[in-house]
């Protein structure tokens, strides 16, 4: 009778997983390689993790007075800064208001405009000059509102609101021309033109 072989043991017999999926002896005795953050090795996670650490209690204390860092968080006035914007937008919400009506409004907007251009709040905008802001930011214009500002000058509210912005025009143009202001004169009235330098006096009659 032939007889049938036995396979024998062997590295082939070894080499077959075992029941269930799982690895051999000799698969558990290799160790696998750890990786950490993005398969990175297991000291650069480490070391990336302390420097995060060390990067938020920086961030965490005061900055130095003068640093770069400082510079950069708080700049130097910024409250001070924040408030003039404040104040400024306010201003030119109530010159609107006023702007509606401006024959009854016209003095306080002269008024408005002229703390814009004391406190130089134009600046806190970005605006190098007084009438660059008045050109970009007033609807009025750049004349009519150094006009306004002039009026509030000299005038008293009272006074200016019962002759009305267009005669107080009026009276500022003759005021200009004669570069003198009307409380400077006692009688209070209005000087005629000078006379041009060119007309002479005329003859009497016969000569």
């Amino acid at each position: 009778m032939a007889t049938t072989k036995k396979p024998t043991k062997g590295k082939a017999a070894d080499a077959k997983p075992a029941k269930g999926g799982k690895s051999t002896k000799a698969e558990k005795a290799e160790p696998k390689r750890k990786l950490g953050l993005r398969g990175a090795a297991p000291w650069a996670a480490r070391h990336a993790a302390k420097h995060a650490a060390e990067a938020r209690a920086r961030a965490a204390e005061p900055p130095l007075p003068g640093s770069a860092r400082a510079t950069i968080r708080t700049p130097q006035g910024a409250e001070d800064i924040k408030q003039r914007i404040s104040d400024l937008h306010n201003q030119l919400v109530a010159v609107k208001g006023f702007r509606k009506n401006l024959a009854k409004g016209f003095y306080d907007v002269g008024l408005i405009l002229r703390e814009i251009q004391t406190r130089k709040l134009y600046e806190a905008k970005g605006f190098g000059s007084f009438e660059t802001f008045l050109e970009r930011e007033i609807d009025l214009g750049k004349t009519q509102s150094l006009r306004l500002i002039r009026l509030v000058q000299i005038f008293h509210r009272e006074a200016a609101l019962e002759l009305g912005m267009d005669r107080l025009f009026v009276v500022l143009n003759t005021i200009e021309a004669g570069d003198v202001a009307p409380d400077a004169r006692p009688s209070g009235k209005l000087p005629p033109p000078p006379l041009s330098s060119s007309v002479l006096p005329l003859k009497p009659p016969g000569r």
